[in-house]
């Protein structure tokens, strides 16, 4: 699923707009699956997936498999339904440099909703 990521947030112009001064490369971690997502000028460059022995990001997300299947339902339950939701409830890690990810915020809400079961944006 999180392989879709790139044709899904490069194919919407408007989030790749929004995130046109975002160049990062951040660790998305679900269970013990972890992939490297490179975004380069909002568009995603490349996902990779894991094991890394050294992975190199500006900040990591990690939550449990099943977290984030409740985050990927076509209408999540309130408190799966956002990023911030996530934190708050202390299912979703976020590690490193958060100054990226709390400036790009909505950029990263947006790309992540993209891989909802309907693909839409939340």
């Amino acid at each position: 699923m999180i392989e879709t990521l790139k044709e899904r947030v490069n194919g919407d112009a408007a989030l790749v707009r929004r995130g046109r001064y975002l160049t990062t490369t951040f660790l998305f971690e679900i269970g013990g699956t972890a992939w490297l997502i490179a975004v380069h000028e909002g568009r995603i460059m490349s996902v990779t997936k894991g094991p890394f022995v050294m992975p190199s990001s500006s900040f990591a997300l990690r939550t449990s498999e099943a977290e984030w299947e409740r985050f990927c339902e076509t209408r999540p339950p309130p408190g799966s339904n956002d990023l911030m939701a996530l934190i708050k409830r202390r299912v979703l890690k976020a590690e490193g440099d958060l100054q990226v990810f709390m400036a790009n915020l909505r950029y990263f809400k947006e790309a992540l909703a993209k891989l909802r079961r309907d693909g839409a944006a939340a």
